[in-house]
């Protein structure tokens, strides 16, 4: 008697085709196929499965073929934001800012292929020996990256940052506590008055989150450009143009990079152009652009703080090789950038936005910072939970250009 795994398994391949059909079949459709290959077995080869296990059977392949097979409860769970597949047997997902293991696997290694081939599908994308890992986003914004064997020694990893549709307006973050509601009027007077900003942070710190969310603030009737290297951002707006980057084909050719399309997109007249991450040269056109009066920019950059964010953005303007000093890079960094707003995922798993810290100019040839709002930790309690508290620290030099731009902020926020 084979196992239930060695029955799946011969079906896939039977069914392989249903993957290359244009046409989307339904789940009678599939279910009845899988059915009819089922009794074709039992009658033509003489062995006998148990109508439970066929059933057990016919409930998985369906949940593979039309969703994400052993992963599709986790992938529903809404309390579930990234999901960790570290072979076919090892599954963690990041729940409620905690990471733990699940008891959840796949049969074994093909089936966890097929998974990634039938995410991958509608986008065109590829993951084999000539390109071993793969960056790519689902029709929802989820965002998934895969890396397969020999680069990935203990079998195919991927990993799974899902969308959070329950996060969409300030109020849900200061809800959430990322943010106080001080901090939360700040950061969209600064979207309306068109204040360019930097999102800072770690990996999962909630950078891309904050910059959705105060992306709606944004004027209707402004033209929107956002550039990416794998489709995260959702808008909702309707001039909004999506720019993405192309990888090189099998013959090491066609690539189209985030600096191509940046440079590009200086020629479509933009209103505001957001950058969903600063990761090379582009950070010298960006710069260039700052201050060529490009205003209400919004970028991301991984870093831990909001001086290292500068340091990097300077290291990154570098990788332009256009042979210009370092301090002509942070004489633009400093007129170019007004805003750093830093995340951070503490250690009990909550998202803060700890630092929003104003780039106030140039002193001593050093790039001079001031905090606006920072967050303060107090205490760790025994069970782990992190108390503190946001704080007004200062209120920000351009704090005029507010009524400059019909903007009503009142300034008591920052006492």
């Amino acid at each position: 008697m084979e196992t239930i795994a060695e029955i799946k398994k011969q079906l896939r391949k039977e069914l392989s085709f249903i993957l290359s059909e244009k046409e989307k079949l339904s789940e009678d459709v599939i279910r009845q196929k899988i059915l009819n290959i089922l009794n074709y077995w039992q009658n033509q080869k003489n062995y006998y499965i148990d109508e439970k296990i066929k059933d057990t059977i016919i409930k998985e392949l369906c949940d593979e073929f039309l969703s994400y097979g052993p992963i599709k409860r986790l992938m529903e769970d809404p309390h579930i934001t990234e999901i960790m597949i570290n072979g076919p047997y090892k599954i963690y997902v990041e729940k409620e800012g905690k990471k733990v293991i699940t008891d959840v696997k796949f049969d074994d290694e093909t089936q966890l292929r097929h998974m990634i081939e039938k995410m991958m599908l509608p986008t065109g994308r590829r993951v084999d020996e000539s390109f071993p890992y793969v960056d790519f986003s689902l029709q929802d914004g989820t965002r998934v990256n895969v890396i397969i064997p020999p680069l990935s020694v203990y079998g195919t990893t991927v990993t799974i940052r899902k969308f959070l549709r329950s996060i969409s307006q300030i109020d849900d973050l200061v809800n959430l506590g990322t943010i106080d509601d001080r901090m939360a009027k700040f950061l969209v007077a600064c979207i309306k008055a068109k204040i360019n900003i930097l999102f800072s942070g770690a990996t999962g710190a909630g950078k891309t989150t904050t910059l959705e969310v105060l992306s709606g603030y944004i004027n209707p009737q402004e033209r929107i450009i956002v550039i990416e290297d794998t489709l995260e951002l959702s808008l909702r707006q309707d001039h909004v143009v999506r720019l993405l980057t192309r990888p090189q084909n099998i013959e090491g050719k066609g690539e189209i990079t985030i600096r191509d399309l940046f440079i590009n997109t200086l020629r479509m007249r933009p209103t505001r152009i957001i950058l969903g991450e600063i990761r090379g040269a582009e950070a010298m056109d960006y710069l260039q652009a700052l201050n060529s009066g490009h205003r209400g920019c919004l970028a991301v950059i991984h870093a831990s703080s909001p001086a290292d964010a500068i340091s990097r953005l300077e290291t990154m303007a570098l990788y332009a090789g256009l042979y210009i000093p370092v301090w002509a890079i942070r004489k633009q960094i400093a007129s170019g950038i007004d805003l750093i707003v830093q995340h951070e995922q503490l250690t009990d798993g909550s998202r803060k936005i700890t630092y929003i810290t104003e780039v106030e100019g140039i002193q001593n040839d050093e790039i001079k910072l001031r905090d606006i709002f920072t967050y303060e930790i107090e205490e760790v309690t025994k069970d782990g939970k992190v108390k503190g508290n946001f704080k007004a620290k200062n209120i920000p030099t351009f704090s005029d250009v507010f009524k400059k731009r019909g903007v009503d902020l009142n300034e008591d926020i920052f006492k």
